[in-house]
């Protein structure tokens, strides 16, 4: 265990270095609730029950999972595979698993410290307080993070270079980001554009967030809990069959 927090602390060290993951993990979730937040602060969105910044705290919080999810793993996991940084490590006392659960790891982290910031502005700015049950959103988040990240870990495992990769991940990570209701008020969507976000399952994930913070009844929400593990365990099992080291 030594072994792996030392591999996790050198790649967190790189994480924090990114200007990408400072920008669109941690940045970019707060500047949207603060825009939000000083246009629509107390207004109904789109005639819903919920005002815009009740809409937007739990949809921004799902920004930091998209990123992570998305952009971090696939790309570190690629990109190292494609410089036979994995392939050396056979050559380390350090086991090569040990890298990419750094790695995850240091994104999962990335994804909560993005939460934090947003939970925190909205606190502090706004004056928001969650009317649901803060341990019961924090299973929601959990079970949201580790569904996209068995995504992007199985994407991670079936691209075999970064030019693939480059192209899949654009292909899920931004209709994930502008068309789920992470950055842009799922209420604000006519009809149409609903039916297609709710195919996305980060959208699930975010209506569940929503309700969960809110203290609403989710008539699906053990649907949605069940949709968001067989997504899990399908993408991981796939992700575990499919990886190559080299």
């Amino acid at each position: 265990m030594k072994r792996f927090f030392q591999i996790y602390r050198t790649e967190q060290k790189l994480f924090f270095r990114s200007a990408d993951v400072f920008i669109f993990n941690l940045c970019m979730p707060v500047a949207v609730l603060l825009l939000i937040g000083m246009i629509g602060e107390g207004k109904s969105a789109a005639g819903s029950s919920l005002t815009y910044l009740q809409s937007a705290f739990a949809s921004l919080i799902a920004v930091g999972i998209c990123c992570s999810a998305f952009m971090s793993i696939p790309i570190v996991i690629v990109d190292y595979r494609d410089k036979k940084i994995l392939k050396h490590f056979y050559c380390s006392p350090c086991s090569p698993a040990w890298l990419l659960g750094a790695d995850t790891l240091c994104s999962a982290v990335m994804a909560g410290i993005s939460a934090i910031l947003v939970s925190a502005t909205a606190a502090l700015v706004f004056g928001y307080r969650m009317p649901g049950n803060p341990l019961l959103f924090v299973g929601a988040w959990l079970l949201t993070l580790v569904s996209m990240f068995s995504i992007g870990l199985m994407i991670a495992s079936l691209c075999r270079t970064v030019k693939t990769m480059n192209a899949v991940t654009s292909l899920v990570y931004f209709p994930m980001l502008f068309l789920s209701g992470a950055t842009v008020p799922y209420e604000l969507f006519p009809k149409g554009l609903q039916a297609v976000a709710n195919i996305m399952p980060l959208t699930q994930g975010i209506k569940l967030m929503k309700a969960v913070s809110m203290g609403m009844t989710f008539p699906v929400a053990k649907y949605v809990v069940i949709l968001l593990l067989l997504i899990t365990i399908v993408c991981s099992t796939i992700a575990v069959k499919a990886f190559r080291w080299e």
